[in-house]
């Protein structure tokens, strides 16, 4: 897929979940989204994207993919 098609469809999630008042929410929505229903080999392209440039991402959409190359927290034992 064109990074322009994927970059107005994160953007396009961000500006749905925009209308949250709380942003943790919103950018956890954002993540939840992506993670659910977009195709990895999408979000490793969007991904890559946001890597290498990102400046066409708004900055609750660059801020939920960041979310998406976080380490999971380990749990304590």
């Amino acid at each position: 897929m064109h990074i322009e098609r994927l970059v107005k469809m994160a953007n396009d999630i961000g500006d749905f979940f925009k209308a949250e008042p709380n942003r943790e929410d919103a950018v956890r929505g954002i993540t939840h989204h992506i993670q659910r229903f977009w195709d990895p080999r999408m979000r490793e392209q969007i991904l890559e994207y946001l890597r290498q440039d990102g400046s066409d991402l708004d900055e609750v959409v660059r801020e939920a993919l960041r979310l998406l190359t976080a380490p999971e927290p380990r749990s304590a034992v």
